[in-house]
C-alpha cells in the first residue's frame, strides 16, 4: 500500500504537468518549435544531470557490485518483451512499418521521463543505481534494435554499425559512465555543486510531463483512439505482464527491491525517444505518437493499479 500511495502521488503530479503543457500550448506560449527545444534540454541536460547526481549519491562501491545482477534480469526482461510484442503485432495483423513500430513502442518503456521519479521516489536510496544499470541495457537495444524497428522496414539497416555505436554515446550514457567513476573512485561533490546539481535535475519530471502535455495537442487523437492494439498493449504489457515478471524475478531469487522496479518498468507506457526516431527515419511517426498518447493517459490508471498489484 506504501508504494501505491507513493505512485498515485507521482500520477497526480504527472497530470498537472500534462495540462500545464496542453495549457501553454492552447495559449500559444509553446509552440510545436519550442516543444522540440523542449526535448532537448530534457535529454541533453536536465536528465543526465539527475542520473548522474542521483546515481552517484545513491550508492557506494560495495553496493554497486552487490546490484550488477540488474544487467542480468533487465536482458531477461527485454528479452521476454521482444517476444511478447512479436506475438501481439501478430495478433492484430499489424503489416510493414507500422508492426515495427508497434512492437518498439511496446517494447521500450517511458524510463526518463517517467521510470526515473517514480523509482527515485519509491526506492530514493538504491533506486537510481537500478536505473543507472537497467539504462545500459535499455540503451544498447536502443540504439540497435529500437533503430531497426522505427526504420522503413526497406531501409532497416540504412545506419551504419558505427554510426548506431556512436549514437549510443549521448548524455544519458555518458551520465551514468561518469556517475560509475565516482562510485569507484569514492568521489564526494561539494555540497553547494551538489545540492544546485540536484535542483536542475529534479526539473526533468516536470519538464518532461509538460512536454508531453504539449506534444499530445498536435496529435490527431480522433484518428488513433481506435486503434485496437493500442489498448491490446495497455491490457497485456502494461498491465498483464508486470506481475507475472514480478512473480518470476521472486522465484529467481531476484532481491525484493529489484523485482518492484522491473515490474514497474515494464509497465510504462511508449517511450517518446520512439516516436522522434520513427519521425526522423520517416517511418510510421504519427502512428508511433498516437500509441504514446494512449498508453500514457491510460498509464494515469494502470501505473497506480500495477503498483497495487505488486506491492
Amino acid at each position: 500500500m506504501a508504494y501505491f500511495s507513493i505512485v498515485l502521488s507521482q500520477i497526480i503530479g504527472f497530470v498537472v504537468y500534462i495540462l500545464i503543457g496542453i495549457a501553454a500550448v492552447r495559449t500559444h506560449v509553446l509552440t510545436s518549435r519550442s516543444l522540440g527545444v523542449f526535448s532537448q534540454f530534457i535529454t541533453k541536460i536536465t536528465m543526465p544531470i539527475l542520473l548522474f547526481v542521483m546515481t552517484l549519491n545513491g550508492a557506494t562501491r560495495q553496493q554497486f557490485i552487490s546490484a550488477l545482477p540488474v544487467l542480468a534480469v533487465s536482458v531477461l526482461l527485454y528479452f521476454l518483451l521482444y517476444l511478447l510484442c512479436r506475438l501481439l503485432a501478430r495478433l492484430f495483423g499489424l503489416k510493414g512499418n507500422e508492426n515495427h513500430v508497434y512492437r518498439a513502442c511496446a517494447m521500450f518503456g517511458n524510463i526518463g521521463f517517467m521510470g526515473i521519479p517514480i523509482i527515485a521516489a519509491i526506492f530514493p536510496k538504491q533506486g537510481m543505481l537500478y536505473i543507472a544499470l537497467f539504462t545500459v541495457v535499455d540503451q544498447l537495444l536502443l540504439w540497435t534494435l529500437g533503430v531497426n524497428l522505427t526504420a522503413p522496414v526497406d531501409k532497416e539497416n540504412a545506419m551504419s554499425p558505427a554510426s548506431r555505436l556512436m549514437k549510443m554515446i549521448n548524455p544519458a550514457t555518458i551520465a551514468v559512465i561518469l556517475a560509475v567513476i565516482g562510485i569507484f573512485a569514492e568521489v564526494h561533490l561539494p555540497e553547494p555543486i551538489n545540492m544546485a546539481l540536484s535542483k536542475a535535475g529534479s526539473l526533468t519530471p516536470p519538464l518532461a510531463m509538460i512536454y508531453l502535455g504539449g506534444l499530445f495537442c498536435y496529435i490527431d487523437i480522433p484518428r488513433f483512439i481506435r486503434h485496437k492494439e493500442f489498448y491490446g498493449t495497455v491490457a497485456v504489457k502494461m498491465c498483464l505482464f508486470p506481475p507475472v515478471f514480478y512473480g518470476l524475478c521472486q522465484c529467481l531469487g531476484v532481491a525484493h527491491e529489484v523485482s518492484i522496479t522491473m515490474g514497474l518498468l515494464a509497465a510504462l507506457p511508449s517511450m517518446s525517444a520512439i516516436v522522434m526516431l520513427a519521425q526522423n527515419q520517416h517511418s510510421a511517426g504519427d502512428y508511433a505518437a498516437g500509441m504514446l498518447l494512449v498508453t500514457t493517459v491510460c498509464s494515469i490508471v494502470t501505473l497506480p493499479l500495477v503498483c497495487l498489484g505488486l506491492g
